[in-house]
């Protein structure tokens, strides 16, 4: 039988049911992340996250990698947006 768990996602704080029992059908499974994307969610929440959680977090991901590399290439010139 399926293990199912009811959280609350510690970011948000929104209730969601976890499927770790059903991973394939856990909400979870229907965001992609890269092995970089994950590892940075790793460093700050231990436990599970709501789907909205996991995007925006792959979303602030992103943006810093690509400041970043905008830093790399203009030096001195780049500017981040606060």
């Amino acid at each position: 039988m399926a293990k199912h768990e009811e959280k609350y996602c510690p970011r948000c704080k929104t209730r969601f049911e976890c499927k770790v029992g059903s991973i394939m059908l856990c909400q979870c499974s229907t965001v992609e992340l890269t092995a970089a994307q994950r590892e940075y969610i790793n460093v700050n929440y231990t436990d599970c996250l709501c789907a909205s959680c996991m995007l925006e977090l792959r979303a602030i991901y992103n943006v810093k990698q690509h400041n970043q590399n905008l830093k790399r290439i203009l030096g001195n010139h780049f500017k981040e947006n606060q």
